[in-house]
């Protein structure tokens, strides 16, 4: 077991307002049902001037928090079984606000809580150096202080405890901010975790901007975590650099699924369908790009299209449900904008294409053909339920299609030789490859991006170790004192 920091001096506690967090009540956030357009409920909208006193309690809790490491492992195993009890209203909170079917949701407070599980049980490990001198050196782990967890909407509790899961752990405390698309699940997941956590070790805030950049940018807060686009995580980056604090982002991707020639195209259409389209295709390392051989090139298209024009499209609360809406108006904008601009470029469309009519931010899942390699749809991150697909005459010239973008989060080969698709998953220039199939982890496992797709590294061990600081401690050995 890591040896324990030394507890300092107690301070006064100062008194706490009526309010959980003062002020909160000034302002509030509409939250709107993305499977009928309306507002349904609202969340408080904190202005980012109560940041101070949000951060310097999160800052007096870490005091305390810091020093048990017993403690934290048995906190964070009962948190794990509050998120478990408290599920059926979590998923359904979070269907209403987010839109992904029912089913999802539920996987996704699994997953939330196996997460907190999982780290409730790692402990960083004391370790001794010999380099053959008379000196004993030992390195031991300190915890970092207040950190800042900025989450998007795309799956905010689990996003969410990919951030304070390891931060607590570590024995941080954590200021979590869900997107202002997505709040009332967090808040939700805050309050179940507020009955088994020493209060401010996790503390949600929301609101609109300037909120999370002033968050960022708090000198009280020592790592700033951050999932988003890339422009917000430059942004973000530079915001922190003013404290000197750390930094991990996740800014996403656009990961290139490649087909070799003996693949079998019925075996695995629903696999990669799938790995496209989950979660309306608002996944970061969902697969957003497909390079088929030219002489199989049709037939993946139509395999795919087929799965796109029978896939059940509809509001998540519906059992029959496959694929929900989009999360929101600007997004749905984004996605119809850049299937415009791809049929205006010249690609055809073979399935979908278009808004569906009524109520609701509600797309046509879209497998677009004939896509000119420069078109927006094929450079940039759609995140949404739109796929193109395109050939390719030789090997190389897919993988250089599928590195030539400035993202480098994950990407796939499909065949039926597993070693030999292995062999080309080498190639690919990305954080994680995967064999015929896509966008699966384990809590075990380190996700990371290269290039414009992240700096750092969470999941598993290196999730821990990244809200850590090494402490070496010398000490001569007994001859030097004879």
């Amino acid at each position: 077991m890591p040896k324990s920091e030394p507890e300092p001096e107690p301070e006064p506690e100062p008194e706490r307002e009526p309010d959980r967090l003062p002020g909160q009540r000034a302002a509030q956030l509409a939250v709107v049902d993305p499977a009928t357009g309306e507002a349904f409920d609202e969340a408080p909208d904190l202005q980012p001037d109560l940041l101070d006193t949000v951060v310097d309690r999160s800052r007096r809790a870490w005091r305390s928090w810091r020093g048990d490491p017993a403690a934290r492992t048995a906190a964070l195993r009962a948190a794990a079984g509050a998120v478990e009890a408290a599920g059926d209203d979590l998923a359904r909170l979070l269907t209403r606000e987010q839109g992904k079917p029912l089913a999802e949701s539920y996987a996704e407070v699994a997953r939330t809580a196996a997460r907190l599980r999982y780290f409730a049980d790692l402990a960083p490990k004391t370790r001794r150096i010999a380099d053959g001198r008379p000196v004993h050196s030992e390195i031991r782990w300190r915890s970092l202080g207040p950190v800042a967890a900025i989450v998007p909407w795309n799956f905010p509790l689990q996003l969410a405890a990919a951030k304070f899961a390891p931060a607590l752990a570590a024995g941080n405390t954590v200021v979590l901010k869900p997107s202002p698309f997505t709040p009332l699940a967090t808040r939700l997941l805050g309050s179940v975790l507020a009955a088994v956590l020493p209060e401010d070790v996790l503390t949600v805030v929301t609101g609109r901007e300037p909120l999370g950049a002033r968050l960022a940018s708090h000198p009280g807060i020592r790592h700033v975590t951050f999932t988003g686009s890339v422009p917000t995580g430059r942004a973000v980056a530079e915001a922190a650099a003013a404290s000197l604090a750390r930094v991990t982002l996740e800014l996403g991707g656009n990961d290139a699924a490649v087909l070799l020639d003996d693949v079998e195209v019925d075996r695995i259409a629903d696999r990669l369908f799938w790995s496209a389209f989950r979660n309306c295709g608002q996944v970061c390392m969902a697969v957003k790009r497909v390079y088929a051989p030219a002489r199989l090139h049709a037939q993946v298209v139509e395999a795919l299209a087929e799965r796109a024009r029978t896939v059940v499209v509809g509001p998540g609360l519906d059992p029959d449900t496959r694929l929900g809406p989009v999360n929101n108006a600007p997004q749905l904008a984004r996605v119809e904008q850049l299937t415009q601009r791809a049929l205006a470029d010249g690609a055809r469309v073979a399935a979908g294409g278009h808004r569906l009519s009524g109520p609701g931010y509600f797309f046509a899942p879209t497998i677009l053909t004939h896509v000119p390699p420069d078109s927006q749809v094929v450079t940039e991150e759609q995140f949404g339920p739109v796929l193109p697909v395109l050939p390719y005459r030789n090997l190389d010239e897919a993988l250089d299609a599928a590195n030539g973008t400035g993202f480098g989060l994950g990407g796939s080969v499909w065949g039926s030789d597993p070693d030999r698709a292995e062999a080309v998953a080498g190639r690919l220039e990305c954080g994680t490859a995967w064999i015929n199939h896509h966008a699966e982890l384990s809590l075990g496992q380190p996700f990371a991006g290269v290039k414009d797709s992240g700096v750092g590294v969470a999941g598993g061990p290196w999730g821990l170790y990244g809200n850590l600081r090494p402490f070496v401690v010398h000490r001569p050995g007994e001859e030097a004192w004879s």
